[in-house]
């Protein structure tokens, strides 16, 4: 015996938009304990950073200390695992380079380690999701903006630089809309709830048919998807188009890939059979014969939170272990 203690739990951390959740969580994927905050309230980065660190330092202290904690991961957008850095975020409110990980390093003293969100997403659907099984699948998020992991082999690709996957920020209408990333035509402009909702006032602007839409108040994706159960032409139309968009997107992606599957996560997911089945019919009109009707389309089926801070405890155990109180 050399007196060596194996630490079994790690923390994981889910930086959205809207909430930063952070959440310890045991080797066997259990969450102990979790916190969360809101991420708009803080948008100076160093104060945003000091706020982290204090709940988790917090949560640790009330659930067995620090001697119990091997590492940390995170899982934000526009995140960079080979950098560990945040790198020029179109959506996020700090912008340029944030060395993300290396501040929380030098703040808690333990290993971190960064990831873009659908990284982390990826891993928490293939442990213990709807990709539980798979080697080759592609997680595709539509909400805020739009993202993408290919997990290849059993592992995520990253590619060259750390940045594959950026799906959102291909060209699919050459000087369409303008992108938060400086470029125009990217999908993101079209299939974000953003984009939904310019293709919604496109759609009304060039008819005059009557449409639950025009009398809405702060109208939203969730609204357009419940007037098309009510049968809303122009709210079935504006999803027609958004899925036609993204189904030729995802077929040039499929047959460059060759995936088992995409699985759908995000808010504009959940728009359902509206989105998804003419994303389906664009898709099958545009990917290459031989792998046509050979690529699953799944929605994801665990709670997105829960998901994204197991993703991340997931990326925790896999950074070389390092701490300042050993």
């Amino acid at each position: 015996m050399n007196g060596t203690i194996i630490k079994t739990r790690v923390v994981g951390v889910d930086v959205s938009l809207e909430q930063t959740t952070c959440a310890i969580v045991d080797i066997r994927g259990n969450i102990i304990a979790r916190d969360a905050f809101c991420t708009t309230d803080y948008p100076n980065i160093s104060e945003y950073v000091t706020t982290l660190c204090n709940h988790i330092i917090t949560l640790v202290d009330d659930n067995g200390g620090y001697e119990s904690i091997r590492s940390v991961g995170i899982g934000a957008p526009s995140s960079n695992n080979t950098t560990g850095c945040i790198m020029n975020s179109p959506n996020m409110p700090w912008k340029g380079v944030i060395p993300l990980a290396a501040m929380l390093r030098d703040q808690l003293g333990l290993a971190v380690a960064l990831a873009n969100n659908t990284h982390i997403i990826a891993l928490g659907e293939h442990a213990f999701g709807a990709a539980h099984g798979m080697k080759n699948f592609v997680i595709v998020s539509l909400g805020n903006g739009v993202g993408s992991c290919f997990f290849s082999n059993g592992s995520v690709y990253l590619g060259n630089g750390g940045y594959a996957g950026e799906i959102g920020h291909t060209c699919i209408r050459p000087g369409g809309r303008r992108c938060g990333c400086g470029q125009q035509g990217c999908l993101e402009t079209y299939t974000t709830a953003k984009g939904i909702l310019l293709t919604a006032h496109e759609v009304m602007a060039e008819s005059d048919e009557p449409s639950l839409m025009r009398s809405a108040e702060n109208l939203t994706t969730k609204m357009i998807t419940a007037f098309c159960e009510q049968g809303d032409k122009l709210a079935i139309e504006t999803y027609r188009r958004t899925g036609r968009l993204l189904g030729i997107g995802l077929a040039n992606y499929a047959s460059v890939i060759d995936p088992e599957a995409f699985i759908f996560t995000g808010g504009v997911a959940k728009s359902d059979r509206w989105l998804l089945e003419p994303t389906q019919e664009a898709f099958d009109e545009h990917v290459f014969p031989n792998i046509k009707g050979k690529v699953k389309f799944l929605n994801s089926v665990l709670d997105d939170r829960e998901r994204d801070v197991l993703g991340a405890s997931v990326l925790a155990w896999s950074v070389k272990e390092y701490s300042l109180f050993k």
